[in-house]
C-alpha cells in the first residue's frame, strides 16, 4: 500500500481567547517568562487605537511580535491575511517553536479557529483553543456575554483564572467544568498556569511532537525531593514503560491543593500539581486500529498527545509522529532514524484524567501480527493529509 511522503514539523499556532479584562495578557507574559528556553512568538490584537497589550508583550518579546491594533482580528482580516502575519513569525531564522495569538477581548474565537484551519501556510499548524475566564467576574459576564458558554463548548483548554479573588471558586469551577465539551479546565490566579500545557519547554533535537523525553526530566523541580518512585504502581508494565503524574513526578491523582500521601510538600507549591502525565513507551507496534479507537474515544480532560507511533508492518519505513490538541488530530509520517531503536513513545497531558486506566488502553494497542491487514491503516491516514474537519466543531 502506498505511504504519504513525511512532511516538515510545523510550528503549533494556539489561539488565546477570553472576553475584556479576563487576563489573557497576563498569562502570555507568565508563559514568556517560563518558556523554559522555548522561542515563542506572538501576535497580539488589540481592539482600539493604543496598543497597550502588544506594548506590554514587546518588551518580552522583541522582533518576535506581531501587533494588530486598532480592530479585531477576526473581522478585520481573512484566512490568506493571516497567513501573512503567522509567514514573518514562522520564518526560520527567528526559531520560534510556538505562535501565540492574543485575540481582543472582542474576537469571536470559532472565526479565528477557522482561519487557523484554513491555513495554507505549510510551516503551521493549529495548536488549540485557550478560552481564558475570570473566576470573580464570571456570572455577571455570563450575564453580560451569553455567548461565552458557546465559546466554552469550543474551547480545548479552559484557565479559569482569579480564583484568589472569588468567594466562591469551587462552584464556578463546577459551573465551568459543566459548560465545556471534554475540555480540561485548569484553575489559576495571576495567569499562572504550565507552560506545558500549551507547548514543550526547552526543545531538543529528539523531539515528541515537539517535546523530547529527556526534556521531561532536565530540570525537573522535584528532583531534589525525596520521590524516588516515579513509576506509578498501578499502572501496567508488561513489554512496555508506562510512567504517570505531574510531570511524572508522584501520583496521577495530585492536584493543585495537593492530596495526604501524595508529597504534599513539594506538589502542592508547583505549577505542574495541576495536571496529570502519562508517558508510553513500547518496544512493540502498535495496531492502528485500536489506536484510532483509542484517540475516538480520548475523556474529557485530555488536552495533549504528541509523540511517535510504530506501526511496524503497517509502514516499515516511516514512523509517525502524532499531534492531538483538544479534539484536533493530527499524523505526520517521517523516516525512522538510522540506527535507532524502534520505539513507540507518547506523552498525555490533561487535568482530572486516569493515567494509569489510560496506560491499559495503550497497552492493548499493542500487536505482534507479523503482517499488515490492506485497508488497517485508513483510520490513521484520514489525518496525514488534512482531513476536512468540520469547521463549526473544530475536531
Amino acid at each position: 500500500m502506498s505511504q504519504p511522503s513525511p512532511k516538515p514539523q510545523q510550528i503549533p499556532v494556539v489561539v488565546l481567547a477570553g472576553f475584556l479584562g479576563s487576563g489573557k495578557t497576563t498569562l502570555l507574559n507568565h508563559l514568556l517568562h517560563r518558556s523554559g528556553g522555548s522561542r515563542i512568538g506572538a501576535l497580539v490584537n488589540d481592539f482600539g487605537a493604543i496598543e497597550i497589550d502588544a506594548m506590554a508583550v514587546a518588551g518580552a518579546l522583541g522582533d518576535s511580535t506581531v501587533s494588530l491594533g486598532n480592530g479585531c482580528l477576526c473581522c478585520a482580516v481573512d484566512a490568506s491575511e493571516l497567513d501573512q502575519y503567522l509567514e514573518r513569525l514562522a520564518q526560520p531564522s527567528l526559531g520560534i517553536d510556538v505562535i501565540v495569538i492574543e485575540a481582543s477581548g472582542l474576537a469571536e474565537p470559532q472565526e479565528l479557529v477557522r482561519m487557523l484551519l484554513a491555513s495554507e501556510h505549510p510551516g503551521v499548524v493549529y495548536g488549540g483553543l485557550v478560552e481564558v475566564v475570570d473566576a470573580a467576574e464570571f456570572d455577571d459576564t455570563r450575564a453580560r456575554h451569553p455567548e461565552i458558554d458557546r465559546h466554552l463548548a469550543l474551547a480545548d483548554l479552559v484557565v479559569v483564572n482569579k480564583l484568589d479573588r472569588a468567594a466562591d471558586g469551587e462552584r464556578v469551577l463546577g459551573l465551568v467544568r459543566s459548560l465545556v465539551d471534554r475540555a480540561a479546565v485548569v484553575p489559576a490566579s495571576y495567569g499562572r498556569i504550565d507552560p506545558e500545557f500549551l507547548f514543550d519547554c526547552r526543545p531538543g533535537e529528539e523531539r515528541i511532537g515537539q517535546l523530547s523525553f529527556d526534556d521531561l526530566h532536565e530540570d525537573d523541580p522535584c528532583e531534589d525531593d525525596p520521590c524516588e518512585d516515579a513509576l506509578c504502581e498501578d499502572a501496567p508494565r508488561a513489554g512496555g514503560r508506562v510512567e504517570c503524574g505531574g510531570a511524572e513526578c508522584g501520583r496521577a491523582d495530585s492536584r493543585a491543593e495537593g492530596h495526604p500521601g501524595d508529597h504534599p510538600h513539594h506538589h502542592a507549591g508547583h505549577l505542574h500539581a495541576a495536571y496529570d502525565s502519562l508517558s508510553f513507551v513500547s518496544p512493540d507496534p502498535l495496531d492502528p486500529r485500536r489506536l484510532m479507537a483509542f484517540l475516538d474515544s480520548r475523556p474529557e480532560g485530555l488536552y495533549r498527545i504528541k509523540g511517535y507511533v510504530d506501526f511496524g508492518p503497517y509502514d516499515v519505513r516511516n514512523r509517525y509522529a502524532v499531534h492531538a490538541v483538544g479534539r484536533f488530530l493530527r499524523f505526520y509520517p517521517e523516516p525512522w532514524p538510522a540506527g535507532g531503536e524502534r520505539l513507540t513513545q507518547l506523552v498525555l497531558i490533561g487535568s482530572g484524567i486516569d493515567a494509569p486506566a489510560l496506560g491499559k488502553e495503550l497497552e492493548a494497542c499493542r500487536s505482534e501480527a507479523p503482517h499488515a491487514d490492506e485497508h488497517g491503516m485508513w483510520g490513521v491516514l484520514r489525518y496525514v493529509r488534512g482531513p476536512e474537519e468540520d469547521l463549526a466543531d473544530p475536531a
